[in-house]
């Protein structure tokens, strides 16, 4: 079928994403001769793309450890909203007077923290004066965690829960400290706000890839990799705590993830399309 398509269509390129749909037509691009290029947003590709990793014409990158499954790799990045390198910067004495943390699952929300976060938020808002909390629950988790929050009694102007947050380089931008899962996308938004973070990737995800993504963030010092299996309220607390009071360590994970964004992502990746097509 791929092939009936392809031979219609005519392209001068096939551009694979990595979803189990692009290996079928990764594959019949290859078989008629038409120039394909790779694009992997994790640190470990999908089946798809292993497949045909070794067989395009180039492949574009967003961490240097997946570059090993692909002929002709280049660490391109992904392509991030341009409002995310040009966030506005909270000064040193804001992150120390009112610190703001930022939670957020996907679109879907995060199980693992929507039942962690209200069983900790009360000793959490004690331990770091001047905190204050925005939780993205998921509009399916969204009522039962608000709850959750207001039966500990905690003081309800510190925190706010909500099924689901728009703008969120606003988001990113009031945040001293983002706790999230490690999916391709956000840790580029990490990267190109320059946020840290305390990451919690989802188990589930395709070949653990979650794990990696947060793995090379963690190893330059960009993010703290907490498992999931290893997720109880002690722990999940200390972490915080640990992140929340040291100001100076929140500066220094910000300019580290810094290093690992890729503004010019788009343009290099369409130049590189530009460049095998047919």
């Amino acid at each position: 079928r791929c092939i009936g398509l392809l031979r219609r269509f005519r392209p001068n390129a096939v551009i694979g994403v990595g979803g189990y749909a692009s290996g079928p037509a990764m594959l019949a691009a290859q078989l008629l001769g038409i120039p394909t290029l790779a694009f992997e947003p994790n640190a470990v590709p999908g089946m798809a793309n292993r497949l045909v990793g070794k067989r395009v014409a180039a492949a574009a990158v967003n961490f240097a450890p997946a570059a090993q499954y692909f002929r002709n790799a280049r660490v391109t990045g992904i392509p991030v909203r341009g409002e995310f390198f040009h966030l506005p910067s909270r000064s040193a004495a804001e992150t120390a007077q009112h610190p703001h943390l930022l939670i957020f699952g996907g679109s879907q929300g995060a199980r693992v923290l929507n039942t962690t976060l209200p069983q900790i938020i009360a000793p959490l808002l004690d331990a770091v004066p001047g905190l204050t909390v925005l939780h993205q629950a998921g509009a399916r988790q969204a009522e039962a965690t608000q709850a959750a929050y207001e039966a500990t009694g905690a003081d309800s102007a510190r925190w706010q829960v909500a099924a689901f947050l728009d703008d969120m380089p606003a988001r990113f931008a009031a945040a001293d400290l983002i706790l999230a899962r490690s999916g391709a996308s956000t840790v580029a938004e990490l990267a190109a706000a320059g946020k840290p973070a305390l990451l919690i990737p989802f188990p589930q995800a395709a070949d653990d890839h979650q794990r990696k993504n947060a793995e090379v963030m963690a190893e330059a010092d960009a993010a703290v990799m907490l498992l999931q299996a290893e997720v109880t309220p002690d722990r999940l607390l200390g972490a915080l705590t640990r992140l929340l009071t040291s100001s100076e360590h929140l500066s220094a994970m910000s300019a580290q993830a810094r290093t690992l964004a890729h503004p010019s992502a788009a343009e290099t990746i369409a130049e590189m399309v530009r460049s095998i097509a047919r």
